[in-house]
């Protein structure tokens, strides 16, 4: 049997239950009562599910599940997913019972363990046949101490045709970005999610910290144009994240209010870093301070400033004002009292964000030690595109 069950893609409340789903935490979910269906009584960490032994692309989905802080690994988190298959059918097979065929046959759940990793080998899914719907991954969360499951964002595929760039800024990135960015280990094709509980999700009993930056761990970082005064791309206003968000990057904000001194410390180590990790880390200082600015004034100061430190590969970067549409800087809602920020990403992926941090050896090295932390195990294998 072969089934396409559109009104359950994108897990659309039920607009018929306005009044629970206030209630309720996520807003409701239209298709994610059917994980209780045949689930098992133990769940592992890993699972393969039915589609790897069928025709499709192999496909290693793996990550974390971290707590709402997007640090804190989440244990005995479960996690059900289901998928159509390699020609874009949810399909049942003998074994799927009538109360999940809507699902089909590729379906299944993972629980995740102390440390909060979760790996699943499937297929890619195809696209519904003669529909414009990017390729996706069904995921809906159930917690050990929450009263319901709740969904979070379809994982999609960077490389997918279908998914454009329209579609891309309607994505809501409830639990972190769902957009899969493929490597590529021999004929496997491997891409690394994590998932964070309660991020963009109603209703969830764990308020949103706050930031001096108003997007949070796990949200994609957007694209923006800064204009390059000093480093590889001076002259240009290059995207950073869009042309180094393969490996990993750190954005350095400064507002309205710099420390020329403390600043100056940043860069050099910065640079250190940029030295010791090669192609691995892409730097970017972006200085947003609006207070007496003008194009040219701002130029010469951060040429003179790289010029100082000897700078070879951090970028130094301005843009008018946090504020600035043009640049599309506003797109990471920075407070323009901040002193500074910094926001660690890896392939276009935030994954840590510290505030107002003084220049000490203490700091130093907890950033080090969050670069070490966040690669990942497939770090290294080469990217699809």
């Amino acid at each position: 049997m072969f089934l396409i069950f559109t009104p359950g893609c994108k897990s659309q409340q039920n607009k018929n239950a306005k009044a629970d789903e206030e209630k309720i935490i996520g807003g409701g979910c239209d298709g994610c009562e059917l994980m209780y269906v045949d689930i098992p009584k133990v769940i592992n960490s890993i699972d393969t599910s039915k589609g790897w032994q069928e025709a499709g692309q192999k496909l290693l989905v793996t990550g974390k599940v971290f707590k709402r802080d997007g640090v804190t690994p989440a244990a005995e988190v479960i996690v059900y997913y289901w998928q159509t298959n390699n020609d874009g059918y949810y399909s049942a097979d003998a074994t799927t019972s009538e109360a999940a065929k809507r699902h089909g046959h590729i379906r299944g759940w993972l629980k995740t363990d102390s440390l909060g990793n979760y790996a699943l080998y499937t297929i890619r899914p195809g696209p519904y046949p003669k529909q414009n719907m990017e390729s996706h991954i069904h995921l809906s969360i159930k917690e050990p101490q929450l009263p319901n499951e709740y969904y979070v964002d379809e994982l999609v595929f960077d490389d997918d045709i279908l998914l454009t760039a329209a579609k891309r800024k309607a994505l809501e990135n409830r639990g972190g970005s769902g957009v899969l960015r493929i490597l590529v280990n021999d004929n496997l094709q491997v891409a690394e999610h994590n998932i964070i509980l309660g991020l963009h999700i109603p209703n969830y009993p764990v308020e949103n910290k706050e930031a001096l930056i108003g997007l949070q761990i796990g949200d994609e970082a957007p694209s923006f144009t800064p204009q390059h005064a000093y480093g590889p791309d001076e002259g240009t206003k290059t995207c950073p994240v869009c042309k180094y968000g393969r490996y990993q990057g750190i954005l350095y904000f400064v507002g309205n209010h710099p420390d020329m001194e403390t600043i100056k410390s940043w860069l050099t180590f910065l640079e250190a870093e940029s030295v010791t990790r090669g192609k691995y880390l892409k730097v970017y200082f972006v200085y947003a301070n609006e207070n007496n600015f003008s194009v040219e004034k701002r130029k010469l100061e951060l040429e003179e400033i790289g010029r100082d430190l000897n700078l070879r590969y951090t970028a130094l970067t301005f843009v008018p004002s946090v504020s600035d549409e043009t640049s599309e800087i506003n797109l990471y809602k920075l407070n323009k009292d901040m002193e500074s920020c910094f926001l660690i990403y890896k392939q276009r992926n935030i994954v840590a964000e510290f505030a107002n941090l003084s220049a000490t050896e203490v700091n130093f090295n907890l950033l080090q030690n969050t670069l070490d932390s966040s690669k990942g195990n497939y770090f290294n294998l080469p990217s699809l595109q």
